[in-house]
């Protein structure tokens, strides 16, 4: 080898090793800028709460801001496809959850996503169910009344939903559990529907536990049921579907930290100790059972697995009842 190859091939061989020790001791001192999560709805929602719970949580523990950046949009759909295309370095995390990471997947057109594949699931931060509310003005004391006079009166009654929300994925899957059919409502948000309901306009909907409490407190709503397996703290009078004769019956809300793919193992290890460290937090613990919610079990492995379980259980309901894309 000439002198010029061998200084060629040296300074070559000093890039790499440069490169590879620079990235090496960026992964090592990660986080060393502010992180982005992306939480794909708009803010002041339980996915805006979450997110921001977590945000901050992060922030405490890794030394560095973490910062909640809204991107809403077709069901959490657009915020989360931003996400996986992200550059995978660690700065860019991705809040997943039922709509945007299961249910999306049971709908045409699929999303430019998989969320199997495009993305490392971290961790699962919450679990909850939706509860079946009726308007103080229905007849109706307890779901079997309810039942019954649907299959009497098919058609006659109504129900308000947002699409693809996983309050509408509940009464699809309650329906066909039960073999009623009922008029559905679609609503572009939460709010609207929670007006109509509260006027009488619509006469029942899911809704999340933790919105509905207050006014259900209030005597402005009635409900007839839970949908986790398990009653909810909040409402321990208020039996689970599944205990009012639809044995296996389940549907919650929930969501998770995920990154995209190909972010360096080192930055993921980071990420999931600094998680596992907020989910077994006694504060957070109180915080979120204090709001009806279910602390995940911890763990990536975990967490990967049941959102692969909720695709497969949403894409049934869904080719089921023939829903088309909203």
């Amino acid at each position: 080898m000439t002198n010029r190859r061998y200084a060629l091939a040296t300074l070559a061989l000093s890039a790499i090793v440069f490169i590879a020790s620079g990235t090496a001791i960026a992964q090592s001192d990660y986080p060393n800028k502010p992180v982005k999560i992306i939480v794909p709805f708009p803010a002041g929602g339980t996915s805006d709460v979450m997110g921001r719970m977590v945000a901050e949580e992060l922030s405490k523990i890794l030394k560095q801001p973490f910062i909640v950046d809204n991107i809403g949009g077709a069901g959490g759909v657009i915020g989360t496809d931003r996400g996986a295309k992200a550059t995978p370095d660690g700065y860019t995390l991705i809040q997943t959850g039922v709509g945007q990471n299961a249910v999306a997947h049971g709908l045409e057109p699929l999303p430019k996503y998989n969320s199997n594949t495009d993305f490392i699931h971290i961790a699962q931060v919450h679990s909850g169910p939706n509860v079946l509310v009726v308007h103080p003005s229905t007849p109706f004391k307890t779901l079997k009344e309810l039942v019954d006079y649907a299959k009497a009166n098919p058609g006659k009654l109504d129900y308000g939903y947002t699409p693809a929300a996983s309050g509408h994925m509940a009464m699809e899957q309650f329906k066909q559990t039960a073999g009623i059919y009922m008029l559905g409502i679609p609503y572009r948000g939460g709010g609207p529907m929670m007006t109509d309901i509260l006027g009488g306009t619509i006469k029942m909907m899911f809704i999340n536990q933790d919105v509905a409490l207050q006014h259900v407190k209030a005597g402005k709503l009635r409900p007839l049921a839970v949908s986790s397996a398990q009653r909810n703290p909040l409402y321990p009078d208020v039996p689970t579907v599944a205990e009012s004769g639809y044995k296996g019956f389940e549907a919650l809300s929930w969501s998770g930290i995920s990154a995209p793919k190909s972010v360096p193992q080192p930055i993921i290890d980071k990420l999931d100790a600094a998680m596992l460290q907020v989910m077994s937090s006694p504060a957070i613990k109180q915080r979120l059972e204090s709001q009806g919610f279910v602390v995940p079990q911890p763990g990536a492995k975990h967490y990967a697995d049941f959102i692969k379980s909720e695709e497969a259980r949403w894409t049934r309901v869904i080719k089921t009842a023939g829903i088309k894309t909203p």
